[in-house]
């Protein structure tokens, strides 16, 4: 049992890399890499659909013959023109899985991968959304903005900033399993992002972000999601939107629902920190706040109206009965969903709400949502949240 103890806590303690490994096989040195560790053991498993790819490919470029009846003999032509099928294409090696996996080549692999999103978006719009770079600090609900970017082919440059671990609790809204815990949020979202699209370029802030590098994370940003809970830093984000005229988006999960701010800072350099609903505020007088002043900030930003009901009761019974404020895994899917649709719109030059979108599954699902007596409830409940606060 010592032995087996002692085994445990080594194996705990094995650094787990979050980055993937490329080999073209037409490349000897690469040959010999790939070799390398087949002979250690580090390769459990092989995943290669290659041929697949291939024929996906061939019928993206070229549309026209899919339908035929000699599309099929068409692609076995070009298929086994391509000679040695082992040295074609790249292979890709996943650390975190032991997993090797045969791909097609960078623009083939982006060409095959968005080829379903045509034309719901456009060929010069998804060019857009990819090559931007994209910060997302906080990855709670921005683990769910992370990966809703990467499904529909954006943000071919990510920055993720976050300092916090990965722990039971956070895995009712964060996509992530058991074998995540105790991982950096950064390391988990890069994984899972490389295995979307191993050829993305991710630069990962596992100290979250603060002053002395603030800097750094903005440097290149095409545009930043905000989805920290720190005020004080939220504050210093919106400094650095200003500086270097990009849009500033948020989300905050309310429920079951969604509340979406924008501030657009590269139309506007006088756009209001907050849209103005914190007042006249500074990042020293928002770094001093104690609990019950982050709460009260927190839930005038937001707006006593607009904060639901259950949501409301559930905030008044924390430290009594609830150890931390609620969050719904259905909500981060909502929010990453609004967000990233926000953000492919304003890279691409597009019209989107420039001030605050309300979400609400609730209104539109539940039936007697706007009878007089849910909505006097909610007034009422609404008041006496502003009288806790004082506000």
């Amino acid at each position: 049992m010592d032995d087996l103890a002692h085994l445990l806590v080594e194996a705990k303690n094995v650094p787990l890399s979050a980055v993937p490994i490329f080999f073209d096989l037409s490349k000897e040195t690469d040959a010999e890499k790939l070799s390398a560790l087949f002979t250690t053991g580090a390769i459990r498993r092989l995943s290669d659909d290659y041929r697949e790819a291939q024929l996906e490919l061939f019928g993206v470029n070229n549309p026209s013959r899919v339908y035929t009846p000699d599309f099929k003999n068409e692609f076995n032509t070009y298929y086994e023109g391509l000679g040695d099928i082992v040295k074609h294409g790249m292979w890709v090696y996943f650390p975190w899985i032991s997993t090797l996996t045969h791909i097609l080549t960078r623009d083939d692999f982006f060409a095959v991968r968005t080829a379903r999103n045509k034309n719901l978006i456009t060929k010069e719009e998804q060019e857009k959304f990819y090559n931007a770079s994209i910060g997302i600090a906080g990855l709670s609900v921005g683990s769910s903005v992370a990966f809703a970017i990467a499904l529909q082919g954006g943000g071919g440059h990510l920055k993720l900033a976050d300092m916090d671990h990965l722990a039971l609790s956070n895995t009712n809204r964060v996509l992530a399993g058991t074998p995540d815990l105790g991982q950096l949020k950064v390391d988990v979202a890069a994984r899972r992002i490389y295995e979307i699209n191993p050829y993305a370029h991710i630069e990962t802030f596992a100290e979250g972000i603060h002053k002395e590098n603030i800097g750094a994370f903005f440097d290149g940003l095409d545009i930043i999601i905000d989805e920290l809970d720190n005020l004080s830093v939220k504050y210093l984000i919106r400094e650095e939107a200003k500086k270097h005229g990009i849009a500033v988006v948020m989300a905050a999960d309310n429920g079951d629902n969604a509340v979406v701010d924008v501030e657009r800072y590269d139309l506007d350099a006088n756009t209001p920190f907050f849209q103005g609903r914190l007042g006249t505020v500074t990042y020293e007088e928002l770094a001093s706040l104690d609990k019950f002043g982050i709460g009260k900030t927190i839930t005038k930003h937001i707006g006593p109206e607009n904060v639901t009901v259950r949501m409301q009761e559930s905030l008044l019974e924390m430290g009594k009965t609830i150890v931390s404020w609620p969050q719904l895994g259905g909500a981060a899917l909502i929010n990453g969903a609004a967000v990233a649709y926000c953000v492919r719109r304003i890279l691409n030059g597009q019209s989107i709400e420039g001030n605050r979108a309300l979400i609400s599954l609730d209104e539109r699902l539940i039936p007697e949502y706007q009878t007089d007596a849910e909505q006097l409830k909610r007034r009422n409940a609404a008041e006496s949240f502003r009288k806790i606060f004082g506000l």
